[in-house]
């Protein structure tokens, strides 16, 4: 199995104390990024849970050292996305994600963000947070 991780994922292994452990354990699976999921996690760490600069930082190196597995946004990718998010009634930005994950050989989504149980392209979208499964 090879694992792509939404945002949501590294947002809470860093910066949300409570949800942390199920994504610290997540994370430990290994797996995927692009880096519009490392732009992401920057922005929402700024913007949202107002962090410094320095640590922002710190946590993307140690994002990368952990999963060292970034993946690019291209054009091709871009386009994939337009038809995921006409065709399946994705959130733009959570349509680049999804086709960042199928062009990256990936058989795992885990998102929070997205239906779970939900397959595309043989991509299954996992919630790591549900208290059930599914």
């Amino acid at each position: 199995m090879t694992a792509f991780f939404d945002t949501n994922v590294l947002v809470y292994a860093f910066l949300d104390p409570e949800k942390r452990p199920q994504a610290i354990e997540t994370l430990a699976r290994g797996g995927v990024i692009s880096a519009q999921v490392l732009n992401e996690f920057t922005n929402v760490a700024r913007n949202k849970r107002q962090r410094e600069w320095r640590e922002i930082e710190a946590a993307v190196i140690l994002i990368r050292e952990r999963i060292p597995d970034v993946v690019p946004l291209t054009v091709d990718t871009h386009a994939a996305a337009l038809i995921l998010a006409r065709d399946h009634s994705f959130a733009f930005y959570d349509a680049l994600i999804v086709a960042a994950a199928i062009e990256a050989g990936c058989d795992t989504l885990y998102s929070e963000d997205m239906q779970h149980g939900r397959v595309i392209g043989g991509l299954t979208i996992r919630n790591p947070f549900r208290e059930s499964p599914a």
